[in-house]
């Protein structure tokens, strides 16, 4: 079996890397688009914010598998700096998701649930509670266990599984991160490349 050439292998990683990134991004989008459809998220920020992002990969993705198939020095320049800077923003959320104390999760909680009231409802009634610290049995409340004020503050389960979404998503958001500044690496250096097939003179 013989050993591919380093613009084979560079050309070869680059694709895939970026097949990768397209099946993720598709993914993103159906799972956002199924959720909205059969109404377990009914907030339309929520979903448009995740098919918004999953368009964007999408798009990265096709800019970067087309000019490391074409080997087209300009897409290629232009996919290495858009992906170096979605890296310097994941890299950095992903960090901040790992390292925030319990106190601020507390604060982004309630920010959260003040700014969005379908996220509220969509809260209440999934984990079966009313309101953030206290709860006010002369308001409305979503949850099954309203009607018999058996409710308690969404809170305390917000903040039970809190700490383990942020360690997940931290740790996911770092995974590809690190995917994705290999991407840069193999960008540069597969631009610098010289096709073999190609004719000599015309690389620049």
């Amino acid at each position: 079996m013989m050993a591919c050439s380093g613009f084979t292998c560079s050309k070869h990683s680059l694709c895939a890397l970026n097949i990768l990134y397209v099946l993720v991004s598709l993914l993103m989008i159906g799972i956002a688009a199924w959720g909205k459809w059969f109404g377990l998220v009914s907030s339309f920020q929520v979903v448009g914010g995740v098919i918004g992002v999953g368009v964007f990969l999408f798009f990265v993705a096709l800019v970067g598998l087309i000019g490391a198939v074409k080997h087209h020095q300009v897409l290629l320049f232009f996919y290495m700096i858009i992906l170096f800077m979605v890296f310097i923003v994941q890299f950095s959320v992903s960090s901040a998701c790992l390292a925030i104390n319990k106190d601020q999760q507390e604060q982004l909680l309630e920010v959260g649930w003040n700014n969005s009231h379908t996220t509220q409802r969509d809260v209440e009634k999934s984990l079966n509670c009313c309101g953030f610290y206290h709860v006010d049995n002369n308001g409305t409340c979503d949850a099954a266990c309203f009607p018999n004020h058996s409710c308690s503050p969404c809170a305390e389960h917000i903040q039970a599984h809190a700490g383990e979404v942020l360690r997940f998503v931290g740790g996911i958001g770092l995974f590809f991160s690190f995917t994705e500044i290999l991407g840069v690496w193999l960008t540069y250096q597969y631009r610098n490349q010289k096709d073999p097939r190609a004719n000599p003179s015309a690389f620049l």
